[in-house]
């Protein structure tokens, strides 16, 4: 049973990086846009972390936890760097 409440929360998590990364792009704000990118970003280590849980529990291999492992580091990357851009459309105070 503990595995199963794991896997769901795994799915959980995952497709919230998703959820939060549309959500922002349709507020077509840079500051709203970048509040759900963090968010997006929160849900991506709650992710790793639970991946961490299912490898320590024996649930998964290290070489599929070392493959979604690097999945989440591109993705991390990939959201930091749409971070940066957004916080760079900023109009500067003169």
């Amino acid at each position: 049973m503990k595995k199963y409440r794991l896997a769901d929360q795994i799915i959980r998590s995952s497709r919230s990086i998703g959820n939060n990364i549309a959500e922002g792009h349709g507020r077509f704000h840079y500051v709203d846009s970048s509040r759900f990118l963090i968010t997006a970003r929160g849900s991506l280590t709650e992710t790793v972390d639970h991946l961490i849980i299912a490898l320590d529990e024996k649930y998964i291999t290290d070489e599929i936890f070392n493959k979604f492992k690097a999945d989440c580091e591109v993705c991390l990357r990939m959201l930091n760097g749409y971070i940066n851009y957004l916080r760079n459309q900023q109009p500067t105070k003169n």
